[in-house]
């Protein structure tokens, strides 16, 4: 009898196994179904409660598979996807994560337009092509450039006839053309460099044409325009310089970035749903704290009956008898998950929720008999956790505050007793709130008194975290730190720990408080703790 997920072999020999009584006594740790179903103490558990057992290894680290199913038909490489937070994922984010092979769900603090637009961005997003270049007008002045140098860290700007992308080329500057002006109040079409004297791509340049132009003529920036010398992209030698392909990345049958967007509810949401998917949306994504309601329901039913090729997932929830209800209304994908965010509130004011880790292996049990995947959203703070959510069951992760400070993230950073910060919130935070994120947690019909609406229960906190910098360097440390735990596992994919979970070979342990304590740094006087 096989009592391991894999096999050890001597000479091409397997070995021999340990006997069925070492195993029952618990000595190699314990299956799943033991930790949660014949639970006779009545407990949830998790991440941290719980610690996977090693297992056999015979493959190397670069084999390991992780690439995971998003939703029935969505397949993601990489199975990582960001939050709908406004703090979190706004196009950028979106685009950076759909490179490294995840996903980003653009938040719904929009208006219906502006969330449409974001969508647009990364759909028409070209790995090397700079979309969205700050320009400046003729009449802009030399202190309107130096200020938003400070700002934004920008030293060349494109001069379009109006300061706005899409406007027709008149010209561009470089730090080199205002390093030695003197006087502010100098207009820009006063130095700029004339249109009549740049090198330009037209539009459907191929990156590989773009740079051996750039080569040729020697400059630092190429402006793409259309045939109406419209400006309609920027290429930067120095990005080019740093670019690099994207084998991972995360992409349509057009070839365009993945990306989705979350909508809520409300009857106007099928307006934003209907311009979400115009404007390319893969992905749907039905954001309340609270799934399983009548409302979700009707929503779904929505969708799948006007939009069948566009993908929903349904959530959050946290037990089967939530899942099944959101299933049979057409959901293709489930997000797991109720309070456990390091900036939610909701079990504390509400008093409903559950335990992450026995959320994400009850309900991923019950929703692969529906060939339904599951997404596990919040509790993550290591790549254990997510080693650990994906060995039970999930099929992807969702992360709001392990994404919130990187360079991708929306907002500024700013320092705070010499420790460098981005804001970050939940959406269920008052300030959240009050720019639209209420309609995730308040259900009422519209025939309901305003009185009865009035008073907002905040369910969420703002705070901030640390910087993390760029997704370039931080996606791949999460990628390879889920591959050293799988491997540790004796895993080489995500396919073959699903089997040994539900195979009741995979093998876990609860872990005492001592324990977790003992499992993390300790002992030292001081330590530093950097991740890459």
């Amino acid at each position: 009898m096989l009592n391991s997920a894999r096999a050890a072999n001597l000479n091409g020999k397997r070995l021999l196994e340990v006997d069925q009584e070492t195993l029952d006594s618990g000595a190699c740790g314990f299956t799943a179904e033991q930790v949660f179903t014949n639970n006779k103490a009545f407990v949830a558990y998790t991440y941290d409660d719980l610690i996977l057992m090693p297992g056999h290894i015979n493959f190397p680290l670069h084999e390991v598979d992780i690439s995971s199913q998003l939703t029935k038909n969505i397949r993601l490489k990489t199975p990582f996807v960001s939050s709908p937070m406004d703090t979190v994922t706004e196009s950028g984010m979106a685009i950076m994560m759909a490179l490294q092979g995840g996903i980003g769900i653009i938040h719904s603090n929009f208006t219906i337009e502006e969330q449409a637009a974001q969508v647009r961005k990364v759909k028409k997003f070209k790995n090397g092509f700079i979309t969205d270049p700050m320009c400046l007008s003729p009449n802009n002045t030399v202190e309107d450039a130096f200020r938003i140098k400070a700002e934004l860290g920008f030293s060349s700007f494109p001069i379009t006839d109006n300061g706005k992308m899409g406007g027709r080329l008149m010209g561009i500057i470089s730090n080199r053309d205002i390093s030695f002006i003197e006087n502010p109040s100098v207009k820009i079409e006063e130095f700029m460099t004339p249109r009549s004297q740049l090198t330009i791509a037209k539009d459907g340049v191929s990156l590989s044409d773009a740079n051996e132009i750039l080569k040729a003529s020697k400059k630092g920036k190429l402006p793409v325009v259309n045939e109406k010398d419209e400006l309609i992209a920027l290429i930067s030698r120095t990005d080019l310089q740093k670019n690099r392909d994207f084998p991972l990345a995360s992409k349509d049958s057009n070839k365009q970035l993945l990306v989705g967007a979350a909508i809520g509810t409300r009857p106007q949401d099928q307006e934003r749903a209907r311009q979400l998917i115009e404007a390319g949306v893969d992905v749907l994504v039905i954001d309340s704290s609270q799934g399983d309601s009548r409302y979700q329901i009707e929503t779904i039913h929505y969708l799948k009956s006007n939009f069948p090729k566009v993908d929903v997932i349904g959530g959050n929830i946290v037990t089967p008898i939530q899942a099944y209800n959101l299933i049979q209304a057409g959901a293709d994908g489930l997000r797991v998950g109720m309070g456990i965010g390091s900036i939610c509130t909701t079990q504390e004011i509400c008093a409903v929720g559950r335990a992450q880790a026995s959320a994400v292996y009850h309900v991923g049990k019950f929703a692969r008999k529906h060939g339904i995947p599951i997404l596990a959203d919040g509790g993550i703070k290591s790549t254990g956790h997510i080693t650990k959510a994906l060995s039970l069951g999930a099929g992807c992760v969702m992360m709001g505050s392990m994404l919130a400070g990187t360079d991708q993230a929306p907002g500024e950073y700013f320092f705070q007793d010499g420790v460098r910060l981005k804001r970050y919130r939940g959406m269920g935070s008052l300030e959240a709130m009050n720019k639209g994120g209420e309609k995730r947690y308040v259900w009422e019909d519209a025939s309901a008194t305003q009185s009865a609406c009035k008073v907002k229960v905040a369910q969420g906190v703002s705070g901030a975290v640390q910087d993390k910098g760029t997704l370039r360097r931080y996606i791949p440390y999460l990628t390879q730190g889920v591959r050293h735990g799988l491997q540790d596992a004796g895993l080489s994919s995500l396919k073959e720990a699903n089997e040994s979970l539900y195979g009741n070979k995979l093998r876990f342990e609860i872990r005492s408080p001592a324990a977790q304590k003992e499992g993390g740094v300790h002992g030292l006087h001081s330590y530093q703790k950097r991740l890459f």
